[in-house]
């Protein structure tokens, strides 16, 4: 019944994911959101968000930030980090992941997505044929409609680990 919101990984944290072992995989693009995905909502990226984005485009990863947020807080985040970005990307629908591949010269067996909403986040990246892993927020929700959200997060993800997919 909500298999279509479940994730193909589960983290703690987009920082304990290993990238090493994607990549030997063969992925090549990674796609992230922003706010509690990779720093708290609002936040500049910060020195652990930099040094991660580093290593990634050192190990040969190509990059890009889909994000629901505003031209202005995208481009804000990404100061420090210089990926390629989308704003005002209206995740859930496929459009935006499909250009964040084509921006990146990626597709769909070599992109991975890494978000912390079921229903945007994910849903969207399962919609477009895109591998996820779903991350733990990293701060706590501050807009209502996200507590709502949040709250319905969590009876998905009861299913999700009785069916045995989720180790968490």
């Amino acid at each position: 019944m909500f298999q279509i919101f479940y994730p193909d990984e589960v983290a703690d944290s987009a920082y304990d994911i290993d990238y090493d072992a994607l990549y030997k995989k063969g992925y090549k693009g990674l796609l992230f959101d922003i706010d509690n995905t990779l720093v708290e909502h609002g936040a500049d990226a910060d020195d652990r968000c930099i040094k991660l984005m580093t290593k990634l485009k050192q190990t040969g990863f190509l990059i890009c930030l889909i994000s629901n947020n505003s031209e202005e807080r995208v481009k804000r985040f990404n100061k420090k980090i210089q990926v390629k970005y989308i704003s005002k990307a209206g995740k859930p629908s496929t459009k935006n992941y499909k250009k964040a591949m084509q921006l990146m010269k990626s597709n769909r067996e070599t992109t991975v997505f890494i978000g912390d909403q079921l229903f945007t986040d994910i849903y969207g990246a399962k919609l477009a044929g895109i591998k996820s892993y779903f991350v733990k927020p990293i701060g706590p929700e501050k807009e209502i409609q996200i507590k709502v959200k949040r709250y319905l997060e969590r009876i998905v993800l009861y299913f999700y680990r009785r069916s045995g997919k989720g180790k968490q």
